[in-house]
């Protein structure tokens, strides 16, 4: 049983995991993984180093204690829309939009199902009826026709914009879900403890467990703090040959002041460490000319073990299992060997994968 509680010298190391506590191997299957609701106070990190063929188990909150004084900590701080809209077809035809990117004046952009909800699983649920350009979609009040229809991917106008649009999603919408969730999710649960513009389709996840304790804990160990906003997207659609594309291209902004502090942290010699994936995706596309620059764009970047990263040293992730579209993104930072065998310790003690589960610290 793994103690509750590890201190900074009682983190489990296991290197190259022989000696210790091995890790069994079972038909080359990945690990399972837990999928319950990890409390963002209790969450537990993998930590796997580039090349120094380790892994080790302890505290998320312990963060501050593995980074070092110099060390630029870059988080997203879009916040979570309620972007789970459920409504009906001209024919009364039950269907739901998941918005796929932020609300652009009173355009909407998603992927649409038909009938059910999260308690099935996103692959089992039926596609949407036929729709086409020009068919009105209604949401409670909010009332929208397809202006672009291609497959269950729509884009949308609405029948208001501005305060009005918001104050419809906000009262009708909920976030996304999937099925390995049993209770609806509140809203204010899916949102990270910085929180700003309202970008996200789904939860930027990785910094969920950034409380305000850890986030001063930072502070106070002379690690810097920087922001960035990205529209994170849906991480399933229910259709293969979409959900083989994802990530899709997704907005992105980059201040300048953040610009300022990743040159900073570099020219004192410390490390730039990205909070969640997609925040690894804004800084390499901002820097895809050579050189980082402020300002907005759009992400396309697909990364995997074979891109070499400019601005990111380091990443903090949730725990993702081989075939999952971040798995590969991961292995820009540690070979897939060692991140299996990370997987294979977070598997041996409980941990828990999803959004709302255990993380894990590459670097």
């Amino acid at each position: 049983m793994i103690a509750r509680a590890y201190s900074r010298h009682a983190m489990r190391t296991l290197p190259g995991l022989p000696g210790g506590v091995r890790a069994a191997r079972t038909n080359g299957s990945p690990p399972t993984l837990r999928t319950d609701e990890v409390s963002r106070h209790a969450v537990r990190l993998v930590s796997i180093g580039r090349t120094d063929d380790t892994v080790s188990l302890g505290r998320f909150a312990d963060l501050p204690t593995l980074l070092r004084a110099g060390d630029l900590v870059v988080v997203n701080d879009a916040a979570t829309l309620p972007a789970s809209l459920f409504g009906c077809t001209q024919a009364n035809e039950p269907i739901e939009l998941r918005l796929a990117a932020p609300v652009d004046g009173s355009r909407l952009i998603g992927v649409v199902f038909g009938a059910g909800d999260y308690h099935t699983r996103t692959e089992h649920r039926p596609p949407p009826p036929p729709i086409v350009m020009g068919d009105v979609l209604a949401f409670g009040t909010l009332v929208t026709t397809v202006v672009v229809a291609a497959g269950r991917r729509v884009e949308l106008i609405a029948n208001a914009a501005g305060d009005a649009l918001w104050q419809v999603l906000y009262a009708a919408g909920a976030p996304v879900q999937y099925a390995h969730r049993t209770e609806a999710l509140p809203l204010y649960s899916v949102q990270t403890a910085y929180a700003a513009r309202p970008w996200s389709a789904e939860m930027p996840s990785a910094g969920r467990p950034l409380t305000w304790d850890v986030l001063l804990g930072l502070r106070r160990a002379g690690i810097d703090i920087a922001t960035l906003t990205h529209a994170a997207g849906l991480s399933s659609t229910g259709d293969d040959a979409l959900d083989r594309a994802l990530p899709w291209p997704e907005r992105y902004e980059v201040p300048r002041r953040t610009v300022e502090q990743v040159h900073a942290a570099h020219a004192r010699g410390g490390r730039v460490i990205a909070v969640g994936t997609t925040v690894v995706r804004a800084l390499e596309s901002a820097a895809n000319t050579g050189a980082l620059v402020a300002g907005s764009g759009v992400a396309t970047l697909r990364l995997d073990a074979a891109y070499a990263l400019r601005i990111v040293d380091g990443l903090i992730s949730g725990l993702h299992v081989p075939g999952e579209s971040h798995f590969e993104l991961l292995s820009a930072f540690a070979p897939r060997e060692r991140l299996q065998r990370g997987l294979q310790l977070a598997a041996m003690h409980g941990l828990s994968s999803h959004e709302l589960g255990d993380s894990c610290l590459l670097l």
